[in-house]
């Protein structure tokens, strides 16, 4: 009977544990309680939202402070963002990040008065339908844009493949960053002489389908920053590798599953961006609406050296690229 209280006893102990991850201690609640709402699970909103948490508890930590996250994922489902969101009106959290833009207009909808911040955002005007002052949106929200440097991706995939003369432009039709993307892109690409396209699809099931209907019309495919290509990699890469055609990726994420090179901001320094801006305003030293949206102006050039070398593309030594 000792023996099995024991058992017992450290069981419970163990799920305080795991219940209370961001508490000092079992039974002490946190200083904060901040609502994590991310859109979907894959490698780049996983890592903002790893940052995020890792750069809030030690900015707090500083101050003394602790903080409780409620996390969850809306497995691709704007629905559930909405859902979510209510949970943590409900739950009185002290503020609410919303990882990729279907999560963040959910919050914007579900509250005015608890601070958001959004991350892995790409245009904050076009996601919120408002125009920003100087940055900054006036009311309740901030956050971080992942917005590459859309030109320089253009001219690295033209660098490392001269003789191409049509790019599609393979995105998902229901998410607005990435029409945005593909938009500025067409420009940057007819600047050169360049003919690029837009490959649409609508959703996961009808993605395959798309990608084999693109086979033999394009020298090469771009995927810009779309949550649902990024979490759908794998079909991409099912359908475009066999062919031998290249695929330019607009985040680390997605050229991991399917490019041969990128050239992409950090998502998890993008991440610790948006905790440090959330600490700020927990603690009270900054007000939301008066925060300027963030960026990550550094960015790295990185390869697939297999797919490369499957593909006969030679990488420039001594240029900065980096092997994932």
């Amino acid at each position: 009977m000792k023996t099995l209280r024991k058992i017992l006893c450290a069981a419970l102990a163990a799920t305080c544990v795991i219940g209370m991850t961001f508490a000092t201690s079992c039974g002490k609640s946190a200083d904060f309680k901040v609502g994590i709402c991310q859109l979907v699970r894959h490698d780049a909103l996983d890592a903002a939202t790893e940052g995020f948490k890792f750069a809030l508890e030690a900015e707090l930590k500083k101050e003394g402070k602790t903080v409780e996250f409620d996390e969850q994922n809306a497995q691709g489902d704007t629905v559930m963002c909405g859902q979510i969101v209510t949970s943590f009106v409900t739950g009185k959290v002290d503020l609410i990040m919303a990882n990729a833009t279907p999560a963040l207009q959910s919050a914007v909808a579900g509250t005015q008065t608890i601070p958001i911040l959004g991350t892995s955002v790409t245009n904050y005007e076009d996601a919120l339908f408002h125009k920003l002052t100087n940055g900054a949106t006036g009311y309740n929200v901030s956050g971080t844009s992942d917005l590459a440097d859309l030109e320089g991706q253009a001219n690295m995939l033209l660098d490392l493949l001269p003789n191409v003369k049509k790019v599609g432009i393979l995105y998902c039709s229901a998410e607005a960053n990435s029409q945005y993307q593909a938009d500025e892109l067409k420009k940057h690409f007819a600047a050169k002489n360049v003919v690029a396209e837009d490959v649409k699809f609508s959703d996961s099931n009808d993605l395959q389908s798309v990608c084999n209907s693109a086979v033999g019309k394009y020298d090469a495919i771009f995927v810009p920053t779309d949550n649902t290509a990024a979490a759908n990699g794998e079909i991409i890469d099912g359908v475009f590798r066999s062919k031998k055609i290249p695929v330019f990726a607009g985040e680390e994420g997605i050229c991991k599953k399917c490019g041969f090179a990128t050239l992409a901001i950090s998502y998890r320094r993008l991440g610790e961006q948006t905790g440090v801006m959330a600490a700020k305003i927990l603690l009270g030293n900054a007000k939301v609406g008066e925060m300027p949206i963030e960026i990550d102006t550094k960015q790295e050039k990185k390869y697939s050296k297999a797919r490369c070398e499957e593909l006969g593309i030679t990488i420039p030594e001594n240029a900065g690229y980096i092997e994932i």
